[in-house]
């Protein structure tokens, strides 16, 4: 089986291909909502042509933005017959019990964190994922997901910043010199990077306080593409894991086939 798996977030769409149960290939390319499912299938057929894929067998696909999602259907269907596929969605066997108000309301994205999570590392765990959004999600040690939060972005900061501050304009997203800037470039970054770093550790400290066990107990995962730029600023993070969202939709392709 050669299993394609595809995270389809607001501002990335993130796809692995398995080998096994590791990702031997993986790419990143812009979420597009005006991309139609032919457009999607020439662009992905080229990335697998880089890899000599000998077919795919399998598809699993989780996705926040409904018109893309809509397109990866028909794409599917049309483009990939041969392909088994699995869209995680309510009805969609993950084997996590999605302890909310409202579970229907709880991004997929979040909850294959969660399964992977509590397969890989066991909980109680919390996963830290920096996309456009920085969600915290929290699983349990029984594998429940019991919660999390959602803070904007780094990225999405930093331009809205640019955007109302007339003297402040966009800049590289990277480590500063120090946290005292000396010119406003460096300003910027030691307020993005600096305060984000604080912010996670304090939300992470206020939830391990709420759920009552030791911090050497808890599994603090960090993943989404923007994680090394807080890795090294962090002291809270056990784990690494970058491709912990495709090893969630590999976990429940492998359910649900």
């Amino acid at each position: 089986m050669t299993l394609l798996a595809a995270d389809i977030g607001n501002s990335h769409t993130f796809l692995g291909l398995f080998d096994g149960e590791e990702v031997a290939h993986h790419w990143r390319v812009a979420t597009d909502e005006r991309r139609t499912s032919d457009e999607w299938a020439v662009l992905v057929r080229g990335l697998l042509a880089d890899v000599d894929a000998t077919g795919i067998t399998g598809i699993s696909v989780c996705a926040t933005v409904p018109a893309v999602l809509h397109e990866w259907r028909d794409m599917m269907a049309r483009h990939f017959p041969q392909a088994h596929s699995v869209v995680v969605e309510p009805g969609v066997r993950t084997g996590v019990p999605v302890l909310m108000d409202n579970p229907r309301e709880v991004g997929a994205d979040r909850i294959i964190n969660a399964l992977a999570a509590a397969t890989l590392y066991g909980g109680p765990a919390i996963v830290v994922d920096f996309g456009t959004a920085t969600t915290f999600d929290v699983v349990s040690g029984a594998g429940q997901y019991i919660g999390g939060a959602i803070a904007p972005g780094i990225e999405i900061s930093l331009e809205a910043l640019g955007r109302r501050g007339a003297q402040l304009r966009k800049v590289e997203l990277a480590r500063p010199r120090s946290v005292i800037a000396k010119n406003t470039v460096e300003a910027l970054q030691s307020g993005m990077i600096f305060g984000v770093a604080a912010q996670v550790e304090g939300i992470v400290d206020r939830m391990i306080a709420e759920l009552g066990v030791a911090v050497g107990d808890v599994t603090v995962i960090a993943t989404g593409h923007l994680a090394t730029l807080l890795l090294d600023e962090c002291d809270c993070f056990t784990e690494h894991s970058p491709w912990l969202t495709l090893q969630g939709l590999r976990l429940v392709y492998e359910r649900n086939s």
